[in-house]
């Protein structure tokens, strides 16, 4: 397990080196100064749009509000709870801080994914409207880019079967055993490794072999839901320890550029980390550049690339700048990481594997005691379940993503073979942990490491394919609001536009 780690290490150091990050954080930058800031200032706009009543001659299988739900359904899930824990804990609280740089700069990047996906969709066999990267690639770049494409497909595919189901479902079943892997009802332990993978494995057959229109129908009752709940918790948490927001606050900043560290050389190597996990961790929580959200948002019961662009970008803001930023202040205020547990100089020889310091707690143990810490017996409880439902509506919506993916390389009859890849991967990886490694901070995190990776992987082709029609983005917004300030000013009805 250790080499595997080690070789995991390696792969991850390679894929988030200085080109990713500079692709990503440049692509966001570069689509927000080109769109004029309206990412930012036209959030209050988006949230409008999204609970604006629609027609029935709008062309799509879901409604807008669904399609944003099922993006959500991906992007609100372990990595709001795990993941954030899991970058404080190795990269330090300045992971945070470039995390809300990822999501800033995102709220661009989502926006141009959105209008692209409904811009240049299309119909497939089966009558419903199918778009993303590839199929914005594939029509907006044309032929010399199929092969761009073709990369994003591969990668969406091993992405969905392992970010997006192997990584959710090995995190339901490991919360799950963590909190009540003792119980016993008639002899028999409930939850078992290998009675949650075999449990679990039902549930998702049940929804995704539905389709969109159940997936959709499941996330827009369950997430709303249970980002009710969580947001509600933590703020009662953070509440409590209000006192202890402002050095919670003065770490994130501190670490953000490795002030805590003594000496140049170590505040550059924490900076430099703290910027890995943050963007890493950032990208896989909120998804803006991977581009798997608009596989959703081409779904949408949607005519205009731009409306569905603003709702698009709505995830961003909800996913990392209010819930991954909630549950960082629920830890840092808690109490529970002590100096030793927060990213030091001693930290950087003890990274090579993916581990951590001996004694410190990371992923879904170390929130659940941040909550518990405060909601003393409670808050276990409901961290573990919100992650149970988070990670579940995950699974779903990226088992629909792999399937575009799959049916975009090898046509609508794959569909079925695919969904059955999908439980399979949730059963393996629920199922192995069953198995003793001894070390159970080195699987979680090389499970995030696995995640890490693949996340840059989807990342590098979509993020290319943005810059190159970024003209297209940037003409069709400028027609969008120059009509819709025209029909501010009373000049025309915008519902005739």
């Amino acid at each position: 397990m250790e080499t595997f780690a080690a070789l995991m290490e390696s792969l991850n150091n390679f894929v988030w080196g200085p080109p990713m990050m500079a692709l990503l954080l440049g692509v966001g930058f570069f689509l927000t100064v080109g769109l004029r800031f309206i990412s930012l200032t036209k959030i209050g706009y988006g949230f409008r749009q999204l609970f604006k009543k629609r027609t029935n001659a709008e062309e799509g299988d879901v409604s807008p509000f669904a399609a944003l739900m099922t993006a959500l359904s991906s992007t609100v899930g372990t990595g709001n709870i795990a993941g954030v824990a899991a970058a404080i804990a190795i990269g330090g609280p300045g992971a945070v801080f470039w995390m809300w740089v990822t999501a800033i700069l995102g709220t661009a990047t989502k926006f141009g994914e959105g209008v692209l996906a409904v811009r240049y969709r299309e119909i497939d066999a089966n009558g419903n409207r199918v778009g993303g990267p590839m199929y914005y690639i594939k029509n907006g770049l044309g032929p010399k880019f199929m092969w761009l494409a073709a990369a994003f497909a591969t990668f969406g595919i091993i992405g969905s079967l392992s970010t997006g189901n192997a990584v959710q479902a090995n995190s339901i079943g490991d919360a799950l055993q963590s909190a009540y892997g003792d119980w016993t009802i008639f002899g028999v332990q409930p939850f078992d490794a290998k009675v949650i993978a075999f449990v679990l494995s039902l549930l998702v057959a049940g929804v995704i072999f539905g389709g969109i229109k159940r997936i959709g129908a499941i996330a827009s009752k369950l997430v709303p839901f249970m980002a009710v709940l969580y947001i509600t918790t933590a703020l009662i948490v953070i509440g409590a320890n209000i006192s202890q927001v402002p050095s919670a606050f003065g770490l994130i900043f501190k670490g953000a550029i490795g002030l805590q560290g003594a000496g140049t050389g170590v505040a550059i190597g924490l900076m430099m980390l703290a910027m890995k996990k943050g963007i890493a961790r950032g990208l896989f929580s909120n998804e803006a550049g991977q581009g798997s959200a608009p596989i959703a948002h081409a779904a949408a019961q949607n005519n205009d690339p731009v409306n569905q662009g603003i709702i698009a970008m709505l995830g961003t803001i909800i996913d990392t700048l209010i819930i991954c930023t909630i549950t960082a202040l629920v830890i840092l205020t808690s109490g529970v990481m002590s100096a030793d547990c927060l990213a030091s100089p001693a930290i950087l020889d003890m990274l090579d594997s993916g581990s951590t310091p001996q004694g410190c707690e990371t992923g879904v143990p170390l929130t659940a005691a941040a909550f518990d810490a405060t909601l003393v017996g409670l808050g276990e409880h409901i961290v573990t379940f919100c992650l149970v439902i988070f990670a579940f509506t995950t699974i779903i919506g990226w088992s629909y993503y792999g399937e575009r993916c799959a049916a975009f390389i090898f046509k609508e009859k794959s569909i079925p073979i695919f969904r059955c890849f999908c439980i399979l991967a949730v059963f393996a990886s629920t199922y192995a942990l069953s198995f003793e490694t001894g070390d159970d901070n080195l699987v979680v995190n090389t499970f995030w490491l696995i995640a890490d990776s693949l996340t840059g992987l989807m990342a590098a082709p979509n993020l290319i394919a943005l810059i190159l029609l970024s003209p297209v983005v940037f003409k069709l917004a400028k027609e969008y609001f120059d009509k819709d300030k025209i029909a501010s000013d009373g000049l025309v009805d915008q519902d005739d536009m």
